[in-house]
């Protein structure tokens, strides 16, 4: 019976319900180890789930992508599966028949129905319901790159004890709570944060972006040896080269990024607006597209910023960079983002925040500037110093191209996952063939 029992635990307690304890469904974590397949075959048949819609605009999408095809380089089948991939079809039908189920359940036992809460139940439980119908036993391994996934599977793989590796893109609560999205005390907190410790509890192993999630994931219930940080990496192709900047009669400076309120775009104008004497011979581009477009377009024209040029979503991202002499990212709440990634492989110097990863591959006056997010004078005078000095500028783009180069390859990620995924299996490194 759909909602999840371990949910409603949480809301029972938070709202006072007393009820007689029910059964916990989760799966016995020692058979778990005991029915890991101990076979050496070396090409491994994935499933990776996102809660998302897949192919989609951003960081995550772009994550997976590189995931699936550097494995399927290595020579395994990778499945993808995400909502937008399902009959629609199917699910109006599931939506049609489940929500006033879940309605009327939640208003009889809690006098009330959360609306955030009913959406996600209705979500989870239609994606659930699809996931169902797929043949699981085929795969080797589950790789859940959110929470909602990571419950999903987490219920079905009680009866197939397959690996299950769970990858957060992001604090989700945290965040909720962080941007107001959702109230300190609420009912949505108390959801969210079962459902995140629910996908620690169901995952054999947390492969994380940075050590940054490391203590809030401990909070929820993870531990130092269920955890495993690799860093994204990416495959990175320019048709053009540094080169090209040789002719340019302007500094550029670049910034790609959603445009939404945490990125931090309005810093950005704020910070340009206060070194007038040093912004008369640049421009700066505004790569992406978003909810706050029309808020932006409207700041920089009431502070009369004229080098401003909104590019839009676009495809030709390493082009753009290698045209770039300064990338900048003054987001507020961010993990570890690929655009950052991106321009330390073209060879630009880099200006971003103190959130997240970012600090672990952007050393401050070695491969870019840190600045604390929301300071935008401490943005103003590191934008004041790098387009002044192009010695330093490039001197940060170079060690920022080399650490990429070495550390942050597409290849490099694969073969630590690799490694991950074949001791799981308890298959070594996987070197012996079937």
């Amino acid at each position: 019976m759909f909602p999840y029992p371990y949910i409603i635990e949480a809301l029972d307690k938070y709202y006072k319900v007393k009820t007689s304890k029910s059964k916990k469904q989760s799966a016995d974590k020692d058979e778990k180890k005991k029915t890991a397949k101990n076979t050496k075959k070396k090409k491994l048949s994935v499933l990776i789930a996102t809660f998302w819609d897949y192919p989609h605009t951003g960081g995550l999408s772009n994550y997976i992508t590189s995931l699936s095809d550097g494995l399927k380089k290595q020579g395994h089948k990778v499945s993808i599966i995400s909502p937008n991939q399902f009959s629609s079809t199917t699910v109006a039908a599931l939506r049609k028949a489940v929500v006033p189920e879940i309605k009327d359940f939640f208003t009889e036992r809690y006098g009330t129905c959360n609306s955030k809460i009913l959406q996600s139940t209705r979500l989870l439980y239609i994606y659930e319901e699809l996931v169902k119908n797929m043949n699981l036993e085929k795969y080797d391994i589950f790789i859940a790159q959110d929470l909602f996934t990571a419950n999903i599977l987490g219920r079905l793989n009680q009866s197939y004890n397959k690996p299950l590796i769970f990858t957060p893109h992001g604090m989700f609560t945290f965040s909720r709570l962080k941007f107001n999205r959702i109230d300190k005390g609420s009912v949505e907190e108390v959801y969210y944060k079962q459902m995140e410790a629910k996908a620690i509890e169901f995952a054999s192993h947390l492969i994380i972006l940075s050590d940054s999630f490391r203590a809030p994931l401990k909070e929820l219930g993870a531990v130092n040896d269920k955890m495993t940080t690799i860093t994204t990496g990416i495959e990175y192709k320019s048709k053009s080269s540094k080169k090209a900047m040789a002719d340019k009669k302007k500094l550029v400076i670049t910034i790609v990024a959603r445009l939404r309120p945490r990125k931090g775009h309005h810093d950005l104008f704020n910070a340009l607006s206060e070194i007038e004497h040093y912004t008369k011979n640049i421009d700066v581009l505004i790569v992406g597209d978003g909810e706050m477009r029309t808020a932006l377009e409207e700041q920089a024209n009431s502070l009369k910023l004229s080098m401003i040029k909104f590019l839009g979503t676009r495809e030709d991202v390493p082009d753009i960079l290698s045209t770039t002499d300064l990338f900048v990212l003054p987001t507020l709440n961010d993990n570890l983002p690929i655009s950052i990634i991106e321009a330390m492989h073209s060879g630009t110097a880099v200006i971003s925040t103190n959130c997240g990863g970012i600090p672990e591959i952007i050393k401050h006056m070695d491969t870019g500037m840190i600045i604390e997010p929301g300071h935008t004078a401490e943005l103003a005078n590191a934008l004041k110093l790098l387009i002044s000095d192009k010695e330093l500028r490039e001197t940060l783009g170079t060690n920022a191209k080399a650490f990429a180069q070495q550390h942050l390859t597409r290849d490099a990620m694969i073969s630590k996952m690799e490694q991950k995924y074949f001791n799981l299996l308890g298959m070594g490194d996987g070197s012996n063939e079937a």
